[in-house]
């Protein structure tokens, strides 16, 4: 039996401490009486699993560099022209829980794209049998499947709030269209696309979603 390589007692060690801090986030989410603290935890709890993911990214070449900053870029103004328009995801604002703001957008909110792009991305990619544009719309597919269970609990955590108290079916159609378009980006992108740790991260996302869905 191989011994386990460096690489992989890091990879193990990144699982542990994600694991820690989602199990850690969401008892002081649900169930601790400090719940404002733990909100205010939440985009350093972003940047650290963004770090960690990261860590594990083997291609930092000029078209990864490219892809990162144009899927934040879209990201970010495309919530902007949904916060000042309502034409893409339907009347909504956002709370104070994500931190700092541009354009009444928590600026970390570009980052979140790029995390789910690049995860759910990976993730599909263990289809490698499937055409670059269906593995474009099953990760899409994927985004908006999590973004339902993500909707009731940021409005119920302040991340942002519809203004009818109701989640349009425009929010998915939007985050759909949206994902859809990043997605081909991600799949015609020309840079290595290995990192093992990506799956895990989308995975996780959902796991955490999904019982904040269940209980709050």
């Amino acid at each position: 039996m191989n011994a386990t390589t460096p690489t992989h007692k890091k990879e193990i060690l990144a699982i542990v401490i994600l694991l820690i801090f989602y199990a850690v986030g969401f008892y002081g989410l649900i169930y601790s009486a400090y719940q404002s603290y733990f909100l205010k935890l939440v985009p350093f709890n972003l940047l650290l699993t963004n770090s960690i993911l990261f860590f594990f990214h083997r291609d930092y070449s000029r078209p990864f560099g490219l892809f990162a900053l144009v899927v934040f870029l879209v990201g970010f103004f495309a919530e902007v022209i949904g916060i000042h328009t309502a034409l893409l995801f339907g009347h909504y604002s956002y709370g104070a829980s994500l931190g700092w703001q541009l354009f009444r957008v928590p600026v970390i909110i570009g980052l979140n794209w790029l995390m789910l792009v690049y995860t759910s991305g990976h993730l599909v990619n263990y289809l490698p049998q499937l055409p670059w544009w269906l593995r474009s719309i099953l990760a899409a597919f994927l985004m908006v499947a999590l973004d339902y269970f993500i909707e009731p609990v940021a409005v119920a955590l302040d991340f942002w709030s519809w203004q009818s108290g109701e989640i349009p079916v425009s929010n998915f159609t939007g985050w759909f269209g949206v994902a859809l378009l990043l997605q081909g980006y991600f799949q015609k992108s020309d840079f290595l696309k290995n990192n093992t740790l990506a799956p895990f991260v989308f995975l996780l996302q959902f796991l955490f979603f999904t019982a904040l869905y269940a209980v709050i």
